[in-house]
This record gives C-alpha cells, structure tokens and sequence, in this order.
C-alpha cells in the first residue's frame, strides 16, 4: 500500500480527503469615481484581485475624465469624457449618487447616504475641490469649472455671453479664457498676484507666458484683488467689483483660483494631513491608518528624488499612483515587500494655441536654463540641481520634454553648454 492509499484509508467512513478551503480577498472600497479611483479599480482587476471591488461615486454620473472639461465639453466638441471601462465585465461594483459621510476606522466601516459600506482594505481617491471667492457662493452668473456639471452649465453662457470674467490667472484660468475666446466672448482675467501662475512658476518664466493673453485677444490684469461680484439684475449684466473701485461687466464669471483635497469628511478620524489638507501617505502611499491607502490629488507623498513631500493635482498622478496602489494591496495580501512610489511629476496645459507640458519638480533647483527665445512659438526651459536635470518646461517642444523626462529619471548628469543649444537634443546632453 502505498502513501497515498494509507492516507486515504484513515479517513472517517464516507469522507474523502479535503484541502482547507483558500482564503477569500477582502473587500477593497474605493472612495472617489475619478481618474484616481477608476484606475486603481481597473488596476487591482489587471494585476490579478480577485476579491470584492467596490467603487463608490458621489456623482450620478458615468466616470468622466477632467481634462477635456475646460476644452471639448465647453465647446460643445463632445457631449461627455466617460471612462471607456467596462465596470460589469471586470466585476467592479460600481455605486454612483453615493456620498461618503464617515469613516469609522475602528469597524472598517464608512458611512454613506445610501447606508453603511464595511471594507478590508480602502483607498482614498476624492480628488480635489475648487476655491471660491468669499461671499460669492450662490451669487447668480459665478461659476467654478470642477465636475461635468460645470461645464455644461456654463456652456450656454459662453454662447450667449458677450463679456466674461475669470478670476485667476492659473492653469485652468487661461485654459477657460481660451475656450471663451474660441467662442467669441471678450474675456477679461483678473489676478491677484503680480504676475501669471504665480504659484507654478518662478517669475522670469511666467513672463512671456503673460504676453499670450493679449495675443489672443484677451484682457489681462494682475495685482488686482476682487472685491465683490454684483450679479445681473433689470437686464443689466453683472460686475466684478475690484478693491481699486473699478468695476467689470461680466456675463459670466468664472472663479479658477485653485483647489484643495477633498478631506474635510476625514477630520477626527485618524488618517493624518497636512496643513494643506492632503493626506500624509507614505511612500507606499499608506496612510496613518492600517489597511487605508491615498492616491491621486487628496493625497501628498515623500519623494526620495526631490527630498520634499509632494501633492500633485495633475491627471498624470492619478494615472501612475493607482498602480502603485494596487500593487501593494496585493504585496499585503501576499506578505510580500512593498513597492516605493516616487515619480517624476508631469502634467501639460493647452492654452493660446500653444502645447505646455511640465515634468519635474523645479523648487531647489540651483540653475535655469533657457532653450530657444521665449519670443518664439516654441521654447522650452530647464532646471538643473547639482549638474542634473529636474525639471523641464517645454512649450510646443514635445521631444523636450520626453527626452528631458527620461533625464530626470536617470538622474544623470548634463552638460549645461549643450542644454542650451536648442538644436542639440535633451538626450544628446549627457557628460
């Protein structure tokens, strides 16, 4: 007889030998159906999870993408941004016109408007929310460009207003004042701060970028603070009322002075954030609570390559971090080492006819090079730390910024006489 067949033979009359059955996955519960979101589900199903997926949406509407917001969907070029994500076919259960109240980390538990949600493991995706103006919340014509729902409510007032005002001369001001503009609306953009993306960019390059404005027939004032905005009334149009005195006709206002992570909802509840109100995830975006991740722009990351502590409120970001995500659930699960998340940042910006795009992070950068005249159509600048390339600038110079990208990667070294040579490319500048 042999092993097999003694085994057999000891067991109970009328059993047969049995495994102990496998271990079923937790549940993994995502809050937030944007890009963030939606990618780390996609994702935990691409690298095999096959437990319960859990995607909660405080929209009603399909997933969206953001980016064509500003553009297309303004315009009237598209009806929509949907995710083209088969949710049914991936086995994602997918709740939308769910809002997310509290989280109860002790049960693993959130509560929501459509009743309580228990969790194995969450992710944190709820994005960012925009700033408003003091005391214009609810002022009829004041609008902020965020959700769908923005966008096609302010569609038909670009097509029958013929004066808007944009607050914020940042990344989504002058992508709204170029869509106004396309749609024949004289814009006039009001900024805070003395100069254009204040807050991005350092001064000497944001400079040529503020010439755009007039060059596409828009209106551009900076060091100018808002003081009030009047909404229509008796057929007369709105104004923006400037602490100067002067006042602005408007038919339309929208406000793009920035965004803050959505987290107010976490206060109290254990999962830290910082002082700008992102979460405070690790480098394995972690956060301060067992089994509770954060990705994309409500979360913040310590980047070995720039030794700073990052939040990047860019569609790219919410794209990469998901993977990572989804790996280290898995690497959980699996007892397995976790996988570092540390990127090099990268967004773009269409504006004025021109291809803006951005990879890096230039704060501590010790040297600026400029490739090409910021007169021209096309130029790109470079930072450089300790003889390395860490960020690049690249307007209508999309191998600038591919080939500068992969620099920033290897942190390799570069030879500054090169770099500035627009003829020579990015990939040829190495020592």
């Amino acid at each position: 007889m042999n092993e097999q067949t003694e085994q057999t033979a000891e067991q109970p009359h009328g059993q047969t030998p049995t495994t102990p059955p496998a271990a079923t996955p937790p549940a993994v519960v995502i809050v937030g159906a944007g890009m963030a979101g939606v990618q780390t589900a996609v994702a935990l199903r691409e690298q095999g999870f096959t437990g319960p997926v859990i995607l909660l949406g405080a929209e009603p509407h399909q997933p969206y993408d953001r980016p064509p917001l500003s553009k297309a969907v303004l315009l009237g070029k598209a009806e929509g941004a949907a995710f083209d994500v088969d949710f049914a076919g991936l086995d994602i259960d997918l709740r939308l016109g769910v809002e997310v109240t509290a989280l109860r980390a002790a049960d693993h538990a959130l509560d929501t408007t459509s009743g309580p949600v228990a969790y194995g493991v969450l992710v944190l995706a709820t994005g960012a929310e925009p700033l408003t103006l003091p005391g214009t919340e609810g002022v009829p014509g004041v609008h902020l460009l965020r959700t769908l729902d923005d966008a096609e409510r302010l569609r038909p007032v670009l097509a029958t207003a013929p004066e808007a005002v944009v607050v914020g001369a940042g990344w989504i001001g002058a992508e709204f004042a170029t869509a106004a503009r396309e749609a024949g609306c004289a814009v006039t953009v009001v900024e805070a701060a003395d100069r254009v993306l204040a807050g991005a960019l350092p001064a000497e390059v944001a400079a040529p970028m503020a010439d755009w404005y007039a060059q596409a027939g828009a209106r551009l004032i900076t060091g100018a603070r808002v003081a009030g905005i009047e909404a229509a009334r008796d057929g007369a149009p709105g104004r923006v009322l400037l602490a100067d005195g002067s006042a602005l006709p408007a038919g339309a206002v929208v406000v793009g002075i920035g965004a803050r992570p959505a987290t107010g909802w976490l206060a109290g509840t254990g999962v830290a954030r910082g002082s700008d109100g992102s979460v405070t995830a690790d480098a394995h975006l972690l956060t301060s609570l067992p089994d509770v991740y954060a990705v994309g722009d409500c979360a913040s990351f310590p980047s070995a390559r720039y030794g700073a502590r990052l939040l990047v409120h860019h569609w790219d970001n919410a794209l990469q971090g998901p993977r990572t995500v989804a790996a280290n659930i898995l690497a959980a699960l699996a007892g397995e080492p976790a996988t570092v998340y540390d990127p090099v940042p990268y967004f773009w910006s269409e504006q004025f006819g021109r291809f803006v795009q951005y990879a890096g992070h230039h704060a501590g950068a010790d040297t600026l090079l400029w490739r090409g005249d910021p007169a021209d159509a096309t130029w790109s600048v470079c930072w450089l730390r300790a003889g390395a390339l860490v960020a690049v600038l690249a307007v209508g110079r999309p191998r600038d910024l591919a080939q500068g990208r992969k620099l920033i990667e290897s942190g390799a070294a570069v030879d500054p006489a090169k770099v500035t040579d627009p003829s020579v490319p990015l990939k040829s500048t190495t020592l």
